[in-house]
């Protein structure tokens, strides 16, 4: 008898390393985002966190929220330059297909900041 729940507790300890080692795995993708952009150093639009532009992980925000920023975006985007470029961080925070017009303008723009951040934001979706 004592054999059988030696036998049991082998089994059982051998699954749970396995179900915790599976998921330690996932987790390590998860965070690794190879197919990101980063934006270089010394450019003066990345922040200080060294963030990435358009993370592959989805932004849980409302639908409220959303088009809010969309409104302030289209809204900014007819002001000056740095109008421009704010709506541009709207755009980068939404990453979604609905900010595709904008960036598109964007890429018309007579300002080479614009024009520069544009193109980088677009990428994702070539």
């Amino acid at each position: 008898m004592i054999k059988f729940f030696a036998i049991v507790l082998i089994i059982f300890t051998g699954i749970l390393l396995l179900v915790l080692k599976k998921r330690s795995f996932k987790k390590l993708i998860n965070k690794s985002d190879l197919y990101s952009i980063k934006l270089n150093k010394n450019n003066k639009f990345s922040s200080k966190k060294n963030s990435f532009l358009y993370n592959h992980k989805e932004r849980e925000y409302s639908e409220f929220y959303k088009n809010s920023q969309r409104n302030k975006m289209c809204s900014l985007f007819q002001g000056n330059t740095e109008d421009k470029l704010k709506a541009l961080k709207i755009a980068e925070e939404l990453s979604d297909k609905s900010t595709l017009s904008i960036l598109r303008q964007g890429l018309r723009d007579m300002s080479p900041e614009v024009v520069k951040l544009s193109a980088l934001l677009i990428r994702k979706f070539k």
